[in-house]
């Protein structure tokens, strides 16, 4: 069986129980928590947060800039007004550097159909200091003129022990 239809079976169960279908579209603690896509980490779990009570953006690193587009829609269209920003211990963009990267996936394709397919457009923004990426993140963010608030605070979650620690 697929992980897929894993997922299939565990949503059955899940559905026959639902009683949230009501929820309001915008979150009701009006907060987007950008975090990174790491497995080990839940941040329902973490913070104590139900269906409905928050965005959850998430993608490789809990970066901002990349998680800037979901964060303006969060909050010009959906009305959150606080950002949490979340990196955590042990992460993998602490292993790499961009260009070795780059050059892996150059390294792939140099054999094969598609010869000249290089990623040198794309920033994969590793980072190998963990409180400085935080501080650099909530940083940006501060400094958007797309993001409408001064509420940005900036944690580091231990994979270990599953404690947040504040940076900012």
């Amino acid at each position: 069986m697929t992980v897929a239809k894993e997922f299939e079976k565990a949503n059955e169960k899940y559905s026959s129980n639902f009683t949230k279908g009501d929820l309001a579209l915008p979150p009701s603690r009006h907060v987007a928590v950008l975090t990174c896509m790491d497995a080990r980490l839940d941040p329902a779990r973490a913070l104590g947060l139900e269906e409905g009570d928050s965005h959850v953006i998430r993608n490789a690193g809990g970066r901002a800039t990349d998680g800037l587009r979901s964060l303006i829609i969060s909050q010009k269209l959906l009305g959150t007004n606080e950002i949490v920003v979340i990196h955590h211990t042990d992460c993998g963009m602490l292993t790499f550097k961009d260009d070795e990267l780059k050059q892996q996936i150059k390294d792939e394709f140099k054999d094969k159909e598609h010869k000249n397919l290089t990623a040198d457009h794309i920033a994969f923004l590793p980072f190998s200091d963990l409180k400085q990426s935080v501080l650099d993140d909530v940083e940006f963010l501060k400094d958007s003129k797309y993001v409408n608030t001064d509420k940005i605070s900036g944690y580091i979650y231990d994979v270990k022990t599953g404690k947040i620690n504040p940076v900012i």
